[in-house]
């Protein structure tokens, strides 16, 4: 569907065929097309635009990554169909390996999302082994790679799942994550949340990336309490 650029709903739209397109290249599940709708809603109740809350938030990511040791950019379905270029962009301007990682699997699904990185220019692609696993989750996503999220001290996953998320904080990781929703799990559990639409702030995350690295090293770490950022977050919802 051509949908033009003068439709009110544009973005949303556009949104929306980007996942559809995703489930017919085998990279994103039916499921995560029920959760980007939950998300779509908070984001309708956001005015569908980024607020300081979240840019104080990409800022405070920004700083995070380029300053870890060992950054890991995790890649789902629905992150992979929606904003694939730019994890690419992402992943060469810190640097940081991408790792799949997915809940509903196959190795058919994690093979085509390989495929699909690689395919838009990807240099390294890490994928999840039974060999070695992060404590504290039961099911497939426990299984990473040992150079990737198994060794990372930072860690980018937008879009994640709550539990993992927490896992993955237990497990001594800072965890980096954009979700619309700030009462959500894993909102609440990351070291920065970035409430916003994906689509959105990874845009400006990559101009704020790139404008640090161009100042060079240090990069010190701003004042930021995700707490208060979620508070903020919430009220603009409530209101």
């Amino acid at each position: 569907m051509k949908i033009p650029k003068s439709h009110p709903r544009y973005v949303m739209l556009s949104t929306q065929q980007k996942l559809v397109r995703g489930v017919e290249k085998g990279i994103t599940s039916l499921e995560g097309l029920m959760a980007h709708g939950r998300g779509e809603s908070f984001d309708y109740l956001l005015g569908e635009k980024t607020h300081d809350f979240a840019l104080k938030a990409i800022d405070a990511a920004a700083r995070l990554l380029l300053k870890a040791k060992h950054p890991i950019i995790s890649v789902n379905g629905n992150v992979l169909a929606l904003v694939g270029k730019e994890l690419i962009q992402l992943s060469k301007a810190i640097p940081a390996p991408l790792e799949v990682n997915i809940f509903h699997t196959s190795k058919k699904r994690e093979s085509a999302m390989k495929k699909e990185l690689l395919h838009l220019g990807a240099s390294q692609v890490l994928m999840p082994s039974r060999q070695f696993t992060i404590s504290g989750i039961d099911h497939n996503r426990k299984y990473v790679h040992k150079e990737g999220i198994y060794k990372a001290d930072v860690v980018f996953v937008p879009l994640e799942d709550g539990d993992r998320c927490q896992a993955l904080v237990k497990n001594k990781k800072k965890v980096i994550t954009v979700d619309l929703n700030p009462k959500s799990r894993t909102s609440k559990t990351a070291t920065i949340t970035i409430v916003d639409n994906i689509v959105r702030c990874m845009v400006l995350l990559l101009v704020e990336i790139k404008r640090l690295k161009k100042k060079g090293p240090p990069y010190a770490t701003m004042k930021y309490n995700n707490g208060m950022a979620l508070l903020a977050a919430e009220k603009r919802l409530r209101s």
